[in-house]
């Protein structure tokens, strides 16, 4: 058993999952450190409303889509060497994306980034299963292994407050690059080798059919919220991905060797722990999302105030995430991720009755509850996940959870933000007096309406300022009550799948090895 292994290998494994962890957070910081930023792109970029959406999820959107290949890929190849070429290619999107002259350049670094960080993402996980194989030592690891993913993406307003304090927007990506180099000499020089013995071949038209239909999905359920389903987009998007997902999953159950094993979808374990990472990234971001304009720009906050008032999400995903084997083994795996579903729902909706004025105290406690209860979900997900599968699918696996993690993500800040974006825009009334054209920019985003107020007179500013700040928070109000009720739907779902059956000889109480 690994327990017995000489201290030296011993220490060398957990440094070894040091490095793991240090590379799923930063692709999972990634995703969010860009949030507190918004408002100081938009004065220098200019974007429109529809612009700055995709800059904040056209990482997520092609990280998601493309999760499954890359897993299936680094099988194949060796997940040691996807994830030091994926860290380099990271690097250069990073200075890309901190140099981008336009808001259109910036959405493009972004999807690069996505795309350097699919190749990272399912090496971490699925590599833990090759450092440690006695499942003990493989739990605790797992553990801390989603403290990170769970807390990198609530430290990203953080970091991005403390950079934007001093430095301009770009500086949160070029924090990337001292990360990535010792990322890449430490992964070189500490991380085994693992890879599929008889991996089949990597079915091109598999990749292209899973990367279409997650994108156009999801795009059509973007433009949907923003735009309403009469928008002509918005149906042929949907019916092309939609096809595109059923083909694929055709071929994948005629394929001798399928990219992805869809009848892993067959065990509720399974499905449930995908189900469950899913609603709750989305809640996650789509909270980061709208919060971090929120405190900004209808508080006043500065970006480092802001990030400090979010931090309370980060403490409690990386608590949560230590704390998950423990409430797993008292209380079984089904309550566990029941609970932490329905706590991170009840935590979103109160901030749904969050006003102008309301006391940081509720903000704060809301905050630690969804960043607790994301920290214990994706942690027994992510851990529900590996274990169903068979450990040569290991890469394949990790990838289906990771996919629900960055489709979470880019889901929140698309469906939130799309329904925070309508919401306002068509409650925004702009004052008598104001130019139609001034009006319209202001029509587009918070941002550019707080921008506006700042060309007008004093008086007719703060009418401004008054109604868009007031059109905002209702948005903001009712996207939040629609990710509690998604949540909420997701616990009694997720309670229904993992309900022990006559018969079933495998305990819906105990199906990790986190219970063990």
């Amino acid at each position: 058993m690994s327990t017995t292994l000489d201290r030296p290998a011993s220490r060398q494994r957990w440094v070894g999952l040091a490095v793991l962890v240090l590379a799923v957070t930063l692709v999972a910081l990634d995703a969010t450190v860009l949030s507190l930023a918004l408002p100081s792109i938009s004065e220098t970029l200019h974007p429109s409303g529809t612009q700055l959406l995709w800059i904040g999820d056209s990482y997520s959107f092609v990280l998601a889509g493309l999760l499954v290949s890359m897993g299936a890929l680094s099988d194949r190849i060796g997940r040691k060497k996807l994830l030091l070429i994926g860290s380099s290619a990271f690097g250069a999107a990073s200075l890309l994306a901190a140099y981008a002259p336009s808001a259109g350049w910036l959405i493009l670094a972004r999807a690069l980034l996505g795309v350097a960080g699919a190749t990272i993402m399912p090496s971490t996980l699925s590599l833990i299963r090759s450092l440690f194989p006695d499942a003990r030592e493989r739990a605790t690891a797992i553990g801390i292994w989603g403290a990170g993913a769970t807390a990198g993406a609530a430290l990203g307003p953080v970091v991005g407050g403390i950079l934007l304090e001093h430095f301009w927007w770009g500086s949160v990506f070029l924090l990337n690059l001292p990360i990535l180099a010792l990322l890449l000499v430490l992964g070189a020089w500490l991380l085994p080798e693992s890879k599929d013995p008889d991996p089949g071949r990597w079915d091109v038209l598999s990749v292209l059919l899973s990367m279409s239909g997650v994108i156009g999905v999801v795009y059509a359920i973007k433009e949907a919220a923003a735009g309403g389903l009469g928008h002509w987009p918005v149906p042929v998007t949907f019916a092309l991905g939609a096809t595109a997902l059923a083909v694929f999953v055709r071929r994948q159950l005629r394929l001798p060797t399928p990219l992805l094993d869809v009848r892993l979808f067959t065990d509720a374990r399974f499905t449930a722990a995908v189900l469950g990472s899913l609603t709750s990234l989305i809640g996650l971001s789509g909270v980061i999302f709208f919060m971090s304009q929120y405190l900004q720009l209808v508080r006043g906050y500065s970006p480092l105030t802001a990030g400090l008032a979010e931090l309370p999400a980060f403490v409690g995903a990386v608590v949560g995430g230590l704390l998950t084997a423990q409430l797993a083994r008292r209380t079984g795996a089904r309550a566990t991720l029941v609970g932490g579903l329905l706590v991170m729902g009840l935590g979103i909706a109160v901030l749904g009755w969050v006003q102008q004025d309301t006391g940081y105290l509720v903000l704060g406690c809301s905050f630690l509850a969804v960043g607790t209860a994301e920290g214990i979900v994706y942690t027994l997900s992510a851990d529900l996940v590996l274990t169903a599968a068979p450990a040569d699918k290991a890469g394949a696996a990790s990838a289906v959870s990771e996919t629900a993690y960055e489709l979470g993500t880019a889901l929140g800040i698309a469906l939130v933000g799309s329904v925070v974006t309508a919401i306002y825009a068509a409650t925004l009334v702009a004052p008598a007096g104001v130019d139609p054209a001034l009006a319209a920019r202001a029509d587009e985003s918070l941002g550019n309406a707080v921008e506006a107020a700042g060309t007008l007179p004093a008086e007719l500013g703060d009418q401004l300022l008054t109604a868009s700040r007031t059109a905002f928070v209702h948005g903001m109000n009712i996207a939040a009550f629609i990710a509690a009720a998604l949540l909420l739907a997701s616990a009694a779902f997720s309670w229904h799948l993992l309900r022990r059956r006559a018969g079933d000889d495998r305990s819906a109480e105990q199906p990790s090895e986190l219970v063990h």
